[in-house]
C-alpha cells in the first residue's frame, strides 16, 4: 500500500516525539527510583512502556504505507533535576506532542486516511490522559507542598 508522503512524514514526526518520550520518561523513572520515589518511578516507567507500544504501532503503520520509519531524528529531551521540574518537563513534552499529533490528525482527515487518523486519535487520547495526570500532580504539589508530595511518592501504594 502506498500512501501520501506527507502522511508518512507526519507519522514519522509523531514517532519522533514518542521516541523522545520513551527515553525521557524512562530516565525520569530511574531518577525517581534512585531518590526512593517508588510511586513516581512506577508512573513514569509505565508511561515509557505505553510510549513504546504506541511507537510500535506507528512503525507498523508507516511500514504498511510503504514508508521507512525514522528512528534517528531525535529531538530534545527535557531532563529535570527535581520532582516539580520532572513533572513540568513531562508536561511540556506532552503539550508539544499534542500539537504535532493534532496536525497529523488534520492531515489524515484532509487526505481521507481514516486508518492512520484512528491510530493518531488513540495516541492523542493517551496523551490527553497523561497530560491531565501531570496537571493533577502539579495541583497536588501546589496544594500540599512539595515536601509532602514527595513523601507521598515514596511508596507504591499511591495512585
Amino acid at each position: 500500500m502506498k500512501a501520501n508522503k506527507d502522511i508518512i512524514r507526519a507519522l514519522n514526526k509523531v514517532l519522533g516525539q514518542s521516541l523522545i518520550a520513551i527515553n525521557q520518561y524512562f530516565l525520569h523513572a530511574r531518577i525517581a527510583r534512585h531518590w526512593g520515589l517508588e510511586a513516581l518511578n512506577e508512573n513514569f516507567y509505565q508511561q515509557s512502556i505505553a510510549e513504546m507500544k504506541w511507537s510500535d504501532d506507528l512503525i507498523a503503520r508507516i511500514l504498511l504505507l510503504g514508508g521507512l520509519p525514522n528512528l534517528q531524528d531525535y529531538g530534545k529531551m527535557f531532563i529535570a533535576e527535581d520532582v516539580p521540574e520532572m513533572i513540568d518537563c513531562n508536561l511540556r513534552l506532552e503539550k508539544q506532542k499534542f500539537d504535532i499529533i493534532t496536525d497529523a490528525v488534520t492531515l489524515c482527515e484532509s487526505n481521507q486516511d481514516y486508518v492512520s487518523r484512528k491510530l493518531l486519535v488513540g495516541l492523542k487520547d493517551g496523551n490527553e490522559e497523561y497530560e491531565d495526570w501531570l496537571e493533577t500532580q502539579q495541583d497536588l504539589i501546589e496544594a500540599v507542598g512539595v515536601e509532602r508530595y514527595i513523601q507521598s511518592q515514596m511508596n507504591n501504594d499511591t495512585p
